[in-house]
């Protein structure tokens, strides 16, 4: 006998979603540069040059920034990125678009193989639920390298 019929009554945890929006979203992104501008108030300046560091904008239907989440903090070469917590925060917050971001602590502003291979596969993963890869960017201390600019995404 399986434990499909042995058991009478199956106790399920009921799961919640809940998100309280800031309904006085103030910052809109239009372009890469904004991108930009909005990343260097946010980022952990201390460890820019540091340490690797993985971060998230989500955004609404007119661009306006929901929130920020830092996904990994690395070692000088790399970070984990946890594309599930991606997919899983861009739908509980309703996003309908997502700015991907990364420091490169040496200073270097090109993007490696694994930089674009991994911009692609949280493109095709958020693209499953309708939500837009809008950029990928490149961040240092002194600028930026923007996925959507050179044509990339």
């Amino acid at each position: 006998m399986n434990n499909i019929t042995q058991n009478s009554k199956w106790e399920v945890s009921e799961l919640n979603v809940i998100y309280h929006p800031n309904t006085n979203h103030q910052i809109k992104i239009l372009s890469s540069t904004d991108c930009f501008n909005v990343l260097k108030t946010m980022w952990h300046k201390d460890l820019m040059e540091l340490q690797e560091q993985f971060g998230v904008l989500f955004l609404n239907r007119n661009n306006r920034v929901i929130g920020y989440r830092l996904i990994g903090t690395g070692n000088m070469v790399s970070t984990i990125v946890d594309k599930k917590l991606i997919g899983c925060i861009a739908l509980k917050v309703m996003a309908c678009g997502v700015i991907i971001c990364h420091n490169h602590p040496s200073g270097n502003l090109i993007p490696s193989q694994v930089d674009i291979k991994l911009t692609s596969e949280i493109e095709a993963a958020l693209k499953l639920f309708e939500i837009n890869l809008l950029d990928h960017l490149i961040i240092t201390k002194t600028g930026y390298y923007s996925f959507k600019d050179e044509g990339l995404i």
